[in-house]
């Protein structure tokens, strides 16, 4: 169980660049066999969420929220023993950053939900070019794509990667999330058939994975 306790002790501990700390609390959370589900959502995702917002106020610098986001992906290696544990559904998604975006632990924590889930995930990184999610598209046949963006300014590079695999592949689903919609930008996805927005994990597991 995650309680405030321990959040509040991971998040400084996180703030203060203090890995070896995080990484003793989310070893022992795994012995505890606390659900990687909760792990994620109630310590990965919580913290960045918070810490975003400290650096959005100014209350922390760039450096600092940064190297909380350096952490954090790299204590995802610890969940991994763990997390193709799950019995494989036979689905497939391909999970990358459109092109530009250099954001990629959100699209990484997305991708990770699917293996959780049984799924088969690729996670192409941070800024994908359009051609290569096409020519991996056409090589793994997945049942989906997700798209993430968490800078407003990439809605454009989105939108035009979304057009391009439509292009080739009319019929295959499309997810998009990220942080970048909390300010807008969605319009252009109620004109685009196929393409849906996912506001955050709980709605992935609840619309897409269940």
């Amino acid at each position: 169980m995650i309680t405030e306790t321990l959040y509040s002790d991971y998040l400084m501990a996180l703030l203060a660049g203090s890995k070896p700390v995080c990484a003793e609390i989310v070893s022992t959370l795994l012995d505890a066999e606390t659900p990687i589900k909760r792990i994620y959502l109630d310590l990965f995702q919580r913290s960045l969420y918070e810490i975003g917002t400290m650096w959005e106020r100014n209350a922390i610098s760039v450096s600092t929220e940064h190297l909380a986001s350096s952490i954090t992906e790299s204590l995802l290696n610890l969940i991994y023993p763990k997390l193709f544990m799950s019995e494989r559904r036979g689905r497939k998604a391909v999970i990358a950053c459109c092109a530009a975006e250099h954001h990629q632990i959100g699209a990484k924590i997305v991708a990770d939900f699917f293996e959780i889930h049984g799924w088969d995930s690729y996670f192409l990184g941070a800024d994908t070019p359009a051609d290569a999610l096409v020519k991996m598209i056409d090589l793994k046949k997945p049942d989906l794509v997700g798209l993430s963006i968490a800078i407003y300014f990439n809605v454009p590079s989105l939108k035009t990667m979304i057009e391009e695999v439509k292009t080739t592949f009319e019929e295959l689903p499309i997810l998009v999330g990220g942080q970048a919609f909390l300010h807008g930008g969605r319009d252009f996805l109620k004109a685009s058939p196929g393409v849906e927005y996912i506001d955050s994990l709980e709605s992935l597991e609840r619309d897409v994975l269940s």
